[in-house]
């Protein structure tokens, strides 16, 4: 069988038949099991919006951090987001990738820290060591005028640096789960007075593969401790697990159906098969304009491969995934931040929350997970500019592409061949 000849779009969307969308696994819970009982969900949502920095009553150290790392005027996400964690509530803050969830946690706990008190109030955990390091960016540009003692405590350093520092006492701790646990079992990191807890990407760190982890972490912190979940998806039993150690959370959810970024166009392509993929990504590579670009693939093996392959075709790119070091994984994502290298190929490790502006385009070379794919295609059109995701689609893929689209309740349309990107 011939190779057919790579095209920008087919002639017709695959046709699927609508399926329903399969329920998720519940996750076990990270503390043993409470009764609780139905409230009316009115009654824990909020719906206050504060329109300007100014009338936040912030400390004014603070707001002259927050306009000269350049905020001018809070997003929409901070507009209702901070007050409620300013009002010491728990707080569950569900909203799209790229809207400003990191700013609105960060500058709250800026504002709740007591400059006075040399010992740990705040404690942030993010599921990757790139996603926490750029927490740790925001909060250190946030609060140049405050001067807080602030730490990353992330793998891939040092750790008997890391315990010195933290034993000194450090009052705004941004870390992964595996090295902050690993101080508190070293008793390095003392959380007994802390007073805000933040979980980002809380719907990856509350799933099994962390849940361990999040547990020994609990386990150490007060019992009245104020908690922040954030997320941009926030799945019907993750909203169930909080329960367990959440009280009376304020909730800022978006529906399901507002999720999808209106700033991000999204296509498809059909390749067909698996074997065309790789042409057809050429003949596309060759036809747009790319400011800077993020192909995901679903496996590290694949990115490698495909890195290799666009490599010998001259293509220049680079690749970041989880086996690398932590050393290759700092400076591929320098160059691409820096934008020295303009097309990225990596694994979902890159697909929560990491913020590089120039992002215009991402492509999914491999379908994603239903939950993964908001995160991934919301790397472009970050804080509101204009973005394009195009996905990849194989005969196999086609049901995939209807759930994602059922799910968010969203159209992708094929590839047009004269598209401006």
């Amino acid at each position: 069988m011939s190779q057919p000849t790579a095209k920008l779009a087919p002639k017709a969307k695959p046709q699927v038949a609508p399926a329903a969308t399969p329920a998720a696994p519940t996750p076990a819970p990270v503390a043993a099991p409470v009764e609780t009982t139905e409230q009316d969900d009115s009654k824990e949502d909020w719906d206050r919006v504060v329109d300007s920095f100014d009338e936040m009553n912030l400390k004014e150290d603070l707001l002259r951090g927050i306009y000269s790392y350049g905020f001018e005027k809070p997003s929409v996400i901070q507009q209702r987001g901070i007050l409620p964690i300013l009002t010491q509530k728990d707080t569950i803050i569900q909203a799209q990738s790229g809207t400003g969830k990191t700013g609105t946690f960060t500058i709250s706990a800026l504002q709740l820290l007591d400059p006075k008190l040399a010992h740990n109030q705040i404690l942030i955990l993010a599921p990757t060591r790139e996603l926490a390091q750029q927490i740790y960016r925001v909060a250190r540009g946030l609060s140049e005028h405050l001067k807080p003692t602030i730490h990353e405590c992330i793998g891939g350093t040092d750790v008997r640096h890391d315990a010195e520092l933290l034993r000194r006492g450090v009052q705004f701790v941004v870390g992964t789960p595996g090295r902050v646990s690993d101080m508190l079992t070293q008793r390095a990191l003392d959380v007994t007075k802390c007073k805000l807890f933040v979980l980002d990407e809380a719907d990856e760190m509350l799933s099994s593969g962390f849940k361990d982890q999040i547990l020994t972490i609990f386990k150490h912190l007060p019992q009245d401790i104020q908690v922040v979940l954030c997320s941009a998806t926030m799945p019907p039993e993750i909203l169930e697990l909080s329960a367990k150690f959440m009280r009376n959370p304020k909730r800022i959810l978006v529906k399901k159906e507002e999720l999808t970024l209106d700033g991000i166009k999204q296509y498809f392509v059909n390749v067909q098969h698996e074997q065309y993929k790789a042409t057809v990504l050429f003949d596309l590579y060759s036809r747009l304009t790319i400011t800077q670009a993020i192909i995901f693939c679903n496996t590290r093996r694949r990115a490698d491969e495909l890195t290799e392959r666009m490599t010998q075709q001259d293509f220049s790119v680079s690749c970041m995934h989880g086996e690398m070091t932590t050393t290759e994984r700092e400076r591929v994502l320098r160059d691409f931040r820096t934008g020295n290298t303009r097309v990225l190929i990596s694994t979902d490790l890159l697909a929560r929350g990491i913020d590089v502006q120039q992002v215009n385009l991402v492509i999914n070379y491999d379908i994603p997970q239903r939950e993964s794919y908001i995160h991934r295609i919301g790397r472009s059109g970050r804080l509101g500019k204009k973005g394009s995701a195009i996905n990849f689609v194989t005969d196999r893929d086609a049901q995939q592409l209807a759930e994602i689209e059922a799910h968010y309740k969203t159209e992708i349309i094929e590839l047009p061949q004269d598209v401006v990107l």
